[in-house]
């Protein structure tokens, strides 16, 4: 193997694949998760969190495999079906009556974190039936939120891993394409926002955001062991203005092209969408740039 590989960002050599090769050689009744789990603990491929980068090692054994590089052994199980995300949720009941009432009004309102709890059911379901965009179960890194009020559910937050690619947050940022690639990990994208739709309490929207970008940073260097400085998320133009996000001191950056996630072609084929920001500290260019000066780079 004379050519340079690269997988998600990270160099390849020859060396690397001799140790895979050898592992292999070394007990080749391994699974191909044994496997995986093996080589993370040879490399010491880890998350900020201690936990094994499992699943991108499989995909780059995967990935090796299918270019011939190394010879995987055969799987235990075949998965006659594609892999693909979660996109519905079990219905759910619960109290739908009328709430009508101010901020202040309605009282203290809890934020429970509910991914791997018992309460994500009822968060995945109420994302399934009452937002426009239904459900996805996200992959990556993400959390879920549900708020609570007056002893019922009011809304969900979702955030997870932000997009790779998108151009008013880069020209915002100010990062290169490799200090991206290096950073993105340090920013939360907000991919659900749901206020229920009999809780018609105004300026709850706004004040719902404020209180997460409190709580955000705290939950995720906790679970995640790394911090975020910066949070955005999509608006759909034709059917929002973002105004919740601006009372919450949001800041509009620009539309995206609407050529979707990795597109081939330059040409639209996704709606366009507004990109909003909102940077959790002051210096947060600083911290996603590594403390310098960021250097020039093409809009992605």
């Amino acid at each position: 193997m004379d050519q340079e590989l690269r997988y998600r960002g990270r160099p390849i050599t020859p060396a690397d694949v001799a140790s895979i090769r050898a592992l292999i050689a070394a007990d080749p009744g391994l699974t191909r998760r044994a496997l995986s789990l093996k080589l993370c603990e040879t490399w010491s491929w880890t998350q900020p969190n201690g936990t094994p980068c499992d699943a991108v090692c499989r995909g780059l054994l995967l990935w090796l495999h299918r270019a011939g590089h190394i010879v995987l052994p055969p799987p235990r199980r075949i998965i006659r079906k594609p892999w693909r995300p979660r996109t519905s949720a079990p219905p759910v009941l619960i109290d739908t009556s009328l709430l009508v009432t101010s901020v202040h009004e309605l009282g203290p309102v809890v934020f429970y974190q509910v991914r791997r709890t018992a309460d994500e059911g009822l968060f995945n379901g109420l994302l399934a039936q009452y937002h426009y965009l239904g459900y996805q179960q996200p992959v990556g890194e993400h959390l879920k939120y549900l708020c609570v009020a007056a002893g019922r559910p009011i809304a969900c937050l979702a955030w997870g891993s932000a997009p790779r690619h998108l151009a008013p947050r880069d020209r915002f940022i100010g990062w290169s394409a490799e200090t991206r690639r290096r950073n993105l990990r340090f920013l939360a994208y907000n991919t659900r926002f749901l206020v229920l739709p009999w809780i018609r309490v105004r300026y709850l929207a706004s004040h719902l955001l404020s209180r997460m970008a409190t709580r955000l940073p705290t939950d995720w260097q906790r679970i995640y062991g790394h911090p975020i400085y910066y949070l955005e998320t999509f608006v759909d133009p034709v059917r929002f203005r973002g105004t919740c996000y601006r009372a919450a001191n949001w800041i509009g950056l620009g539309r995206t092209t609407g050529r979707g996630h990795n597109a081939p072609t330059h040409r639209p084929t996704q709606p366009v969408k507004e990109v909003l920001g909102y940077p959790l500290t002051p210096h947060f260019r600083e911290r996603l740039t590594d403390g310098g000066t960021p250097r020039a780079h093409r809009a992605d």
